[in-house]
This record gives structure tokens, sequence and C-alpha cells, in this order.
């Protein structure tokens, strides 16, 4: 029974360490996609260098582009907050979930005089976009460096994105290898268990 218990462990730490894990949503930057407290599952394997895509929802390591790369909690706090992150019932300081906007090489622009985004000087439909929320109510003209990605917050209104460090250190870029995977399925609560528009390969 032990064993079994244990051979149980190592599989779901596995799959989750390399294949899916689930991520809790802990904020209402992704509205009305996600809501504050849903739980997605995150396909690991689609954060390699490369395979990101505009208009992918991707979940990724803000450390040293949105936070500070260092960590000054005590060890059990850390732990705590590991084991809540694990369990999928809280969300975490320096993981964040965003959609994809421009990759490598994209000319990404706010706003033109009609109040839309453009990528490559094409406006780009955002259908998703909170209901009453404009493209960005902050201008910004970004050329994407290669290995790197702009990210929204559907909910513009209230995300904190890649406009909030226009000027920063990385100018809110973040780097392929920061993203962890990229968002498919919506898990919980159980009645809004639906497939995450955009997620196809």
């Amino acid at each position: 029974m032990l064993s079994a218990v244990v051979i149980a462990t190592l599989v779901t730490g596995l799959v989750r360490g390399f294949l899916v894990d689930v991520y809790f949503i802990p904020s209402p930057s992704m509205e009305p996609l996600l809501s504050e407290g849903d739980r997605v599952l995150v396909d690991k394997r689609a954060g390699t260098a490369g395979q990101v895509r505009p208009g992918e929802i991707v979940v990724f390591d803000g450390r040293g582009s949105f936070d500070p790369i260092t960590d000054d909690r005590e060890l059990p706090e850390r732990l705590l907050a590991a084991t809540g992150q694990w369990l999928g019932v809280s969300g975490s300081d320096t993981v964040y979930i965003k959609r994809v906007i421009g990759v490598g090489g994209d000319h990404v622009q706010c706003c033109s005089k009609e109040g839309d985004l453009t990528v490559n000087g094409s406006v780009l439909d955002e259908p998703y976009l909170y209901p009453g929320d404009r493209a960005s109510d902050d201008d910004f003209d970004v050329v994407v460096p290669e290995g790197r990605v702009w990210v929204l917050g559907d909910h513009r209104a209230v995300s904190q994105d890649s406009r909030s460090l226009l000027g920063a250190p990385g100018g809110g870029l973040i780097a392929e290898d920061r993203i962890i995977g990229r968002a498919f399925q919506l898990v919980w609560p159980p009645g809004r268990f639906a497939p995450i528009p955009g997620s196809a390969a």
C-alpha cells in the first residue's frame, strides 16, 4: 500500500514537473477568459524557445523581468508557499499568466488614432478584451528582440504586464526561457470546464 502511494506520488511529480501542471489564477488580469480563483492546466512542453506563438496564454516566471531575482522569505514560508502552489490552491508571487502579443522580430505599437493595437502595421483583432477596456491606456512602440515576448493581460485596465515595465531593465520583455508553459484547459470550477481558446498547437 505504501509503495503504491510512493509510486503514485513520484509519477505525479514527474508528470507535473515535465509535462502538465496546474496553475491557480490569482488576479482578474485575464478576465473575462479567466477569473480569479480559476485553475488551468499548463502544457510545460510548449514553453521551449521558438515554440511560443502570438495569441497563446502563457505562464511564466517573472523573476528578472517582473520581479527581483532574489527571494528574501524564510525557508518555512517558501516551503508553505510552494506547497500551496503545487496543490493548486494558491498563486505565486513570481509566476504570472498573460497573453502573448508579440514574439521576436514583431513591431508592437499602441495606440493608433482609432485606439487600436497594431502588430507589424496591422490592426490586431482583440475580441477577448474585457468589455469596456481600451487596447491600452498607455502608449507604447516596441520591436521585440529575438528570444523575447511581449505580453498583455486581457483585462487591460487592471493588468500589470509588459506595459508596466517600459523603461525598466528588460523593458517588460519576457525571455522565452522564463516561460513555464502554455495554458490549454480550464479545469476549475467544474461549471467553467473548457479548453482555452488560442491554445491549440
